[in-house]
C-alpha cells in the first residue's frame, strides 16, 4: 500500500487505519497488543482512538483504549515512531458526564483533554488530534434534521482553533482535525484558520459505507475544493455489511455474537434501524452474487473511492485483520457499481 498525504499536512498515512475502539470492551489488552503488532507487520502505518473509547462508551472504559495503546508502545520500543497516531477529544457530553461537566465543551476542556490523552497514551506528541463531534448541536448520529432551536453553543469556532493552536504551538499535536461534521463545520474552521493564522484542519473522520453514503451530499465537495480529507468509518456497517446478521436478524438470543447482538444500547442506533439491515442484506446478496464475500465488497467499495484517503477498519480478532487487509486490492465493476448505486436510490441511505 502506497501512503496517502492527510490534507495540507505533512502526514503520510497508509489508506487503510485500525480503529482501535472495541479495544478494553470486546479485545482484552493481551489480544489488542497483538493486534497492534499484527497490523504494524502488515504496513499498517496508522492507528486511531479516542479519549472516550471502549464502545460502548461506559465511566468505567472511559480511556481504556488509549491505556491500553499506552502500554503497548512501552512494551515495543521503536514501535510509536513507525506510526501515525490519531486521537479524539470528546465533544459536548451527550448524556456522558464522566467525560467532562456542562453542555460544552471549553478551550480547558480541550487542553485537558489532550494532557489526559498523552498521558494514556505514554507519548509525547499526538500525530492528528480530531474534535470527535461538533461542539455545536448539529444532525449526527442518527440525528437526521438539524433543529436550531437546540443550539447550545458555548465556545466559538475560533476559540477552540486558538486552543488546538496552543497544544500545536507546545509541540503536543502536530495536525488537527474533526469528526461527525457538516459541510458548514468543515468550511468555517478553514475560513477562520486562514482568516487568523491558525492551525487548517487536515481531516474530517465521518461515516461512510454503502448503507451510510451521507457524505456524499455536499461534504465530500466541500471537502475536496477545501484540501480535507476524509477518513471513513464504519465502512462494515457495525458488522451489518460482514453478512454475519443475514439469516439470524440482529436479535441478541438468536444472533452471532457482535456489537449489534451484544449490546442494547446498538440497537437503539442508526445501525440497529430494521431498514439498514434490509438495505445490508441486498448488497450482501449483490456481493455473494458476483463471488465476493460481503465484507469484500463493502471494503472495496470504500477503499476504491477518490472520496476516502484512509478507511478506519476496526476488529475483535487478528482473522478479521487479516480479512480485512486482504480484501485490499479487489476491485468492483462498473455493472456491480451500478447496482450499488440502483440499490441506493432505492433504498437510500438507512444508516444516516
Amino acid at each position: 500500500m502506497k501512503t496517502v498525504q492527510l490534507g495540507q499536512s505533512d502526514l503520510h498515512v497508509t489508506p487503510i487505519c485500525l480503529g482501535t475502539m472495541t479495544f478494553g470492551e470486546q479485545v482484552a489488552e493481551a489480544d489488542a497488543h497483538a493486534i497492534l503488532s499484527h497490523s504494524l507487520e502488515r504496513g499498517v502505518n496508522f492507528i486511531d482512538t479516542a479519549e472516550m473509547y471502549a464502545v460502548p462508551a461506559k465511566a468505567e472504559t472511559f480511556g481504556a483504549t488509549e491505556t491500553i495503546i499506552g502500554n503497548w508502545f512501552a512494551k515495543n520500543p521503536g514501535a510509536r515512531e513507525k506510526l501515525v497516531l490519531a486521537t479524539k477529544v470528546a465533544g459536548p457530553s451527550r448524556g456522558m458526564p464522566w467525560v467532562r461537566e456542562g453542555s460544552g465543551m471549553t478551550a480547558a476542556d480541550i487542553v485537558a483533554s489532550c494532557d489526559a490523552s498523552l498521558r494514556r497514551l505514554q507519548t509525547d506528541v499526538i500525530d492528528l488530534y480530531q474534535i470527535h463531534w461538533p461542539e455545536r448541536h448539529v444532525p449526527a448520529f442518527g440525528i437526521v434534521y438539524y433543529d436550531p432551536g437546540k443550539e447550545k453553543s458555548v465556545t466559538p469556532i475560533r476559540e477552540q482553533l486558538e486552543a488546538l493552536a496552543g497544544l500545536v504551538k507546545a509541540g503536543k499535536v502536530r495536525h488537527i482535525g474533526l469528526s461527525n461534521e457538516t459541510p458548514y463545520g468543515v468550511h468555517e474552521f478553514v475560513r477562520l484558520a486562514e482568516e487568523h493564522g491558525l492551525p487548517r484542519v487536515a481531516t474530517t473522520q465521518n461515516p461512510y459505507c454503502l448503507i451510510n453514503r451521507a457524505y456524499e451530499n455536499g461534504l465530500d465537495e466541500t471537502c475536496h475544493r477545501l484540501g480535507v480529507s476524509l477518513l471513513a468509518y464504519s465502512p462494515l456497517g457495525f458488522g451489518l455489511l460482514t453478512g454475519k446478521y443475514d439469516e439470524t436478524g440482529i436479535s441478541a438470543a438468536e444472533a452471532p455474537r457482535g456489537r449489534m447482538s451484544v449490546y442494547d444500547s446498538m440497537k437503539k442506533q442508526r445501525w440497529g434501524r430494521p431498514e439498514a439491515l434490509v438495505a445490508a442484506r441486498r448488497y450482501n446478496a449483490l456481493a455473494r452474487a458476483n463471488g465476493l464475500t460481503p465484507t469484500q465488497l463493502a471494503l472495496a467499495f470504500c477503499y476504491t473511492k477518490w472520496q476516502v484517503a484512509s478507511t478506519i477498519i476496526g476488529v475483535t480478532s487478528m482473522a478479521q485483520l487479516d480479512e480485512d487487509l486482504n480484501a485490499w486490492g479487489t476491485t468492483l465493476s462498473a455493472e456491480v457499481l451500478a447496482e450499488i448505486d440502483r440499490i441506493r436510490w432505492e433504498l437510500h441511505d438507512p444508516a444516516i
